[in-house]
């Protein structure tokens, strides 16, 4: 089987990592690809928006199935489009997409079906959205609508500040909308949980804690993730039962009765608070960069996941997990994630032995003249698995050490909560 996986960044070198690893495929290309996949699939240098190229590219090359890695396709409804031309496609439609697409979209659907999230507010008017802050306070949440790259969410502690991000959203800093939504603080821990789904039944497809904040202690801005961890330690077989029927199943019912049955990875970005949980936001493709550590403890074929799905045969699979612990640091460049240095040259990767527990997932690179060049604000994913979260951080460091970047800055706390409460 042609197979092609869309998207250029650390989430789809993992994927093409684990789909190599399938007997069944015949060609893997990635779309356009990086550095690191170049190495394990054919890149293809092809614009990802522009589907009518794009569908050129997929019959020209034979390609018989297609994964979309990113959000920004699936939101301007690439699978309705390929599904037309009759080609497999695996993902969300343009309508499901909106889950991740419109947070007012996904805040009414909580609203309609009691699903667990913060209060929260939607305003395209600037007077009415400071009347909501006035009345609620800080810490408040502001968020702009669409899609903003990980950018659009802002933990405000004052009042002026919230005012201020609220004003700059509503003026279009953001191209996808100029909608806010505002939402109350709620305090507890973070997890990612993922779920891999068809049209009549789910899978939970692992978990993972991603660290947003650029700086160590989680202090800073908010980046699109520093590092993460798999799985995460406060994922409890009463905890994941609680998010399986209060926010999964209300989801995926909610979508079937709409016309428009989920299908494709599904994440919950969850908070828990005094061990229940609230549902902060839904992303329609694989968390970056917590598919790194995901794939890493993947053991089922990937593939074959993915065929089950497509053919409505979810059920038939079991999915298996190594019990090891994976981690990932994120190498970025500096002035991440403001502006940040570009073309800058990597060396010595060849340096780090890559195996089953160790891996470099690129990011923002690109290959000229034999030689590694960063073009992005996250660069190298490096991943590790062990038998400890602390053994697997060790073995990250190490391999960081061993990359000469000038130009390049990480986190050394990547999974500090974790490692300090085992």
């Amino acid at each position: 089987m042609n197979l092609a996986v869309l998207g250029s960044g650390g989430r789809e070198h993992a994927i093409c990592y684990k789909l190599k690893q399938s007997s069944k495929i015949k060609k893997l290309f990635c779309i356009p690809g990086n550095a690191g996949t170049q190495k394990i699939a054919k890149n293809i240098k092809a614009d990802i928006s522009n589907f009518d190229k794009l569908y050129q590219v997929i019959k020209k090359n034979k390609i018989e199935l297609v994964i979309v890695g990113p959000e920004q396709p699936l939101v301007d409804g690439i699978v309705d489009y390929l599904n037309k031309k009759k080609v497999r496609v695996f993902g969300p439609d343009k309508y499901a997409s909106q889950l991740e697409g419109s947070k007012a979209f996904m805040k009414n659907l909580c609203r309609k079906h009691n699903i667990p999230t913060a209060n929260f507010g939607i305003f395209d008017n600037f007077d009415d959205a400071s009347e909501f802050i006035k009345k609620n306070g800080a810490p408040i949440v502001v968020k702009a609508d669409g899609l903003a790259a990980g950018k659009g969410v802002s933990i405000c502690t004052s009042m002026e500040e919230a005012l201020k991000n609220t004003k700059e959203i509503l003026d279009g800093k953001f191209k996808s909308s100029r909608r806010v939504v505002l939402e109350e603080f709620i305090e507890g821990e973070e997890i990612s949980y993922f779920a891999i789904v068809d049209k009549n039944s789910y899978h939970f497809f692992g978990s993972a804690q991603d660290h947003k904040r650029v700086g160590e202690n989680d202090t800073g801005p908010n980046t699109g993730g520093m590092g993460a961890y798999s799985p995460s330690t406060i994922l409890t077989k009463e905890l994941e039962n609680k998010i399986k029927q209060k926010i999964i199943q209300p989801t995926l019912k909610a979508m079937k009765d709409l016309g428009h049955p989920y299908r494709g990875f599904l994440y919950a970005g969850l908070m828990i608070n005094k061990d229940e949980p609230y549902l902060i936001e839904y992303n329609i493709r694989m968390g970056d960069p917590e598919c790194q550590v995901i794939m890493m403890r993947l053991k089922t074929d990937l593939l074959e996941i993915i065929d089950s799905i497509i053919n409505n045969k979810l059920n038939n699979i079991k999915i298996k997990w190594s019990k090891k612990n994976s981690i990932t640091i994120v190498l970025c460049a500096k002035g991440y994630p403001l502006n940040y240095l570009k073309n800058s040259e990597i060396k010595n990767l060849s340096k780090i032995k890559l195996d089953d527990s160790n891996q470099i997932f690129h990011a923002g690179t690109y290959s000229k003249n034999n030689k590694i060049y960063s073009n992005g604000g996250r660069v190298l994913n490096i991943t590790s698995c062990s038998e400890s979260l602390v053994k697997a951080r060790n073995n990250s460091l190490s391999n960081i050490n061993k990359i000469n970047w000038k130009d390049g800055f990480f986190r050394k706390d990547i999974g500090w909560k974790a490692i300090k409460n085992s």
